[in-house]
């Protein structure tokens, strides 16, 4: 929009809104302002934007005027069960929509709704009525095709678009009930026709190997080609780096170097150097340079904003940048010259970084390593010493630093949820073949304690140079959330020290330090990290309450993460002096859309990668139907209790089939009780179940509870044994 156009928009809104106007109409409001002959297109079209917009509304005699009730636009999420929600920026609570005032909505819209209700009575929503479609959210679905003699439909996989989709017999060709396809919507229809849509993909059918997964991908809309403009720039891009061409760079080649990284990882886009320097330790943290290669606004930086960051699925990668410079020359591979942005940090015996170096390098890795190799080194195993025996002081002194920068950490109330990921093995036919906890040990603890040091060197280094820049923050809980997790934690004696309604990070880590290795720690941990906010991208370095940090940032993984590629350019930029007046003012108009976009595609990628999960081990738990397993409730609700079983796998018992009485939920408790009995069912308290159903197009997982009579006490013997 022009400033002009929106001079005169602005102008003919506070005309409408003020004190002394009264309804008029279209030619009334133009002699008023003295809009001239060739400007009436422009006015016209600005009243009707007005109005498109929900800032004013046109009565039925053609009239403007204020509007009569509020209108605001938001997001709209439908529910599998046919009502929704919307979400408006800025407001805290969602607004709710019953099925009758949705007008035709579907999940993701941008709306215009009308408030009905504003300020509900304590215990209920804010409530509203769609009244105009801005944007539609949802313009390609993912479906199963059903076809018949004349036509067919798609069936969404994604049961919050509430309607199967009309596709033409033409549309069909010479595929069958069963295919798995990408259907573009062209009429989203009304109450009396269902949306129409044209296939654009045909994925496979449902029975094929993987087919589940790749299903998943495109209805999460991830690109996975790379089009021919990045084909060609990285085509450009050379193999190897020639040293004797980077004279200008600090050469470390002869430090003693490793990269430590899991056993199948491909991108190592970090590298340790770690020496004594009297009594401190000098600790050098050197990260591909990917931003020598991926230049800003050229094909490939578009399309790496574009993805945001690299998508981690239990048969695949989707990576951010393509495998010729994620795999090659940006890797940091053992014995090969690369180009790296390094953070020397000298730290004292108390973990203190008394002194930095930012600087472009040039490096040569000398071994790769893995977690479980380290772990091993560090855990005696004399084999695996005698292996890299040039290489164990150094790791040694790295275990000695990680332990000092977590008690320094610890010690100003850092938070650490150590719950452990799922590992999903899968055949060469992408079905599950087991499922465990990947828990966490010393190595990969080492390079996380490095990693958040260097992000946070960084980011203080540049928030006191007063210069736009991008910054991981994660703000404080809400004040309601906090409230029910205290009245909570009285149960047990617990009390959270909160002040001016606020809660600082220590006392959480005193919480939970308190709680460690008791039977209510699982229980604990679980609500005290749903209390918590999502950590977002921010040009306001605001904190990082989970880390008890006022400075955090993204700086050591810009292969796989965009705003770590983007801060790589400002730090150069500012090594080479080049930060003037134009790049300051270049780097504030965009990092904002950079934060946004780069937290979009965040949360896009772990919906994906959750979803994928929860696909596996529904399949995996489907070959199991009728197997008894121990357990520990890891949620409830008022529909019933969350059972999560050694391997991580999470099921639910519904509470119309909870044994021996009428159960209801207890919210302040968060507990299940009995009406007759009195019986409670907790968080954190161990059950055996059933496998009872599994319901693979919800990827839900249904458990029963076996009571002791229910089993001989030979058959629970067999069960102990599996576990």
């Amino acid at each position: 929009m022009t400033e002009k156009r929106f001079e005169r928009k602005k102008r003919i809104k506070e005309l409408i809104y003020d004190r002394h106007y009264r309804p008029m109409k279209q030619k009334e409001i133009g002699y008023l302002l003295q809009v001239a002959p060739e400007d009436r297109d422009e006015f016209v079209s600005i009243l009707k934007e007005l109005v498109d917009e929900g800032v004013i509304e046109v009565t039925k005699r053609g009239k403007y005027q204020p509007l009569s009730v509020k209108h605001v636009k938001g997001t709209f999420t439908c529910t599998q069960k046919g009502f929704g929600f919307v979400a408006v920026e800025g407001e805290e609570q969602d607004y709710y929509i019953h099925e009758r005032n949705m007008n035709g909505a579907f999940h993701e819209d941008t709306v215009l709704m009308e408030v009905l209700e504003d300020h509900p009575k304590a215990g209920r929503r804010k409530e509203g009525k769609i009244i105009k479609i801005l944007k539609r959210g949802m313009t390609t679905i993912v479906g199963t095709l059903q076809k018949n003699q004349n036509f067919g439909f798609v069936v969404p996989d994604n049961l919050r678009f509430d309607s199967d989709i009309f596709v033409s017999k033409s549309e069909c060709k010479n595929l069958t009930s069963g295919f798995k396809v990408l259907v573009k919507i062209t009429n989203y229809g009304d109450e009396r026709h269902s949306p129409e849509g044209e296939i654009v993909e045909v994925l496979g059918h449902k029975d094929d190997p993987r087919v589940d997964i790749l299903s998943i991908v495109k209805a999460y809309n991830l690109p996975m080609e790379f089009d021919e403009n990045v084909r060609r720039q990285v085509d450009k891009i050379p193999g190897e780096v020639d040293g004797s061409s980077y004279g200008n760079r600090k050469d470390i080649r002869d430090w003693q170097m490793v990269t430590i990284d899991g056993e199948d990882a491909k991108d190592l886009d970090d590298a340790i150097t770690l020496e004594r320097k009297g009594k401190n330790y000098l600790l050098g943290v050197h990260i591909a340079d990917v931003s020598e290669y991926v230049t800003e606004y050229s094909p490939l930086d578009k399309e790496a904003l574009k993805r945001g960051t690299s998508v981690y699925l239990v048969d695949r990668v989707i990576p951010m940048l393509p495998h010729q410079l994620s795999n090659g020359i940006c890797s940091l591979n053992a014995g090969c010259d690369r180009l790296a942005l390094s953070c020397i940090m000298e730290i004292d015996p108390s973990g203190k970084v008394v002194d930095h170096e930012i600087a472009e390098t040039l490096i040569r890795v000398d071994r790769r390593m893995t977690y479980t190799s380290v772990a091993k080194i560090l855990d005696g195993d004399e084999k695996e010493q005698e292996s890299y025996k040039d290489f164990v002081p150094m790791f040694e002194l790295m275990g000695e630093l990680s332990e000092i920068l977590r008690k320094r950490r610890h010690k100003r109330g850092g938070i650490d949820f150590d719950f452990p990921e799922s590992k999903i093995l899968l055949d060469d036919n992408g079905r599950p073949t087991d499922i465990f906890p990947q828990v966490r040990n010393i190595a990969t603890k080492i390079i996380e304690d490095f990693m958040l040091c260097a992000n946070e060197t960084i980011a203080e280094d540049f928030y006191w140079r007063e210069i736009p820049f991008l910054y991981r923050t994660h703000d404080i809980p809400d004040e309601e959330k906090v409230g029910k997790l205290q009245a909570f934690l009285q149960n047990f004696g617990i009390y959270l020290k909160i002040s001016k309604d606020e809660i600082h990070p220590m006392e959480v880590q005193k919480l939970l330090t308190k709680i460690e290795g008791t039977a209510e720690e699982p229980l604990i941990s679980r609500l005290t990290l749903r209390s918590m906010k999502q950590a977002k991208y921010s040009v306001y370095s605001s904190g990082h309450f989970g880390l008890a940090t006022r400075y955090y940032c993204h700086f050591t993984s810009p292969i796989r993460r965009y705003p770590d590629l983007q801060i790589h350019r400002i730090i150069k930029e500012n090594l080479h002096g080049d930060f003037n007046r134009k790049r300051f003012g270049h780097y504030e108009a965009i990092l904002p859309k950079v934060a946004e976009q780069s937290s979009k595609t965040e949360r896009r990628a772990e919906e994906t990668e959750r979803e994928v999960e929860k696909l596996k081990k529904a399949e995996y738990m489907k070959r199991r139907i009728g197997e008894i397993h121990k357990g520990i409730i890891s949620g409830i609700t008022s529909w019933g209790i969350y059972v999560e079983l050694p391997n991580t796998v999470e099921g639910m018992v519904h509470v119309s089939i909870l044994p021996g009485d009428y159960y209801y939920y207890d919210e302040k408790t968060y507990s299940m009780i009995g009406e007759r009995t009195g019986r409670e069912f907790k968080l954190g308290q161990q059950v055996e179940i059933r496998v009872k159903d599994v319901d693979m197009l919800l990827k839900n997982i249904d458990f029963e509870l076996v009571e002791e009579d229910d089993y001989g006490e030979e058959q629970w013997n067999e069960v102990d044994s599996q576990q």
